[in-house]
């Protein structure tokens, strides 16, 4: 296992959306297992393949608390068949590092995916995990957490991140 480099915004490999996964072989079960560790080492609640690089339709999510035993879930190849209700949540995402918004997002969830070795399941999310599951699924669409934002935030925004880009690079 190898924690990776997360990309943070304006990558533009953040924009591209990932393929669906049929190989669950070796080299996908060590990709899951480097998202899981790196996903903890930053520390967050949920990591998608993109965000690291690998343009496929992966995501990892844990949305226990640090007093609690881990909750590690894996969401491969994922479709958000139903969402109902509408929920605003102060947001932010590893890939935008120290940016919170609140962005609206449906209250409740219902997606179907396979898990790690590619057995489907279904689930039904509410709260936390259903704003995790509808925020990871965006990246493996090539969707931001700014695109849920209006012009004038998504702005400044995209100002302060490419400035620390600018920046990181000197």
């Amino acid at each position: 296992m190898a924690i990776r480099t997360i990309l943070h915004y304006p990558d533009k490999r953040l924009r591209t959306p990932g393929v669906s996964v049929s190989d669950f072989g070796p080299e996908f079960q060590a990709l899951f297992e480097d998202m899981a560790e790196t996903m903890y080492a930053a520390p967050g609640v949920g990591l998608a393949a993109p965000q690291i690089g690998v343009a496929v339709r992966l995501f990892v999510i844990d949305i226990a608390g640090s007093d609690e035993p881990s909750e590690l879930q894996v969401f491969v190849n994922p479709r958000i068949v139903e969402a109902v209700g509408e929920l605003c949540w102060d947001e932010g995402c590893l890939s935008f590092p120290g940016v919170t918004e609140e962005i609206v997002r449906a209250e409740r969830v219902t997606v179907h995916a396979q898990d790690r070795y590619g057995k489907p399941f279904v689930l039904e999310a509410e709260g936390l995990l259903a704003i995790a599951i509808q925020h990871e699924n965006d990246h493996l669409d090539g969707k931001l957490m700014v695109d849920h934002l209006g012009m004038l935030k998504r702005r400044m925004i995209d100002r302060a991140m490419r400035k620390k880009a600018a920046e990181a690079n000197l």
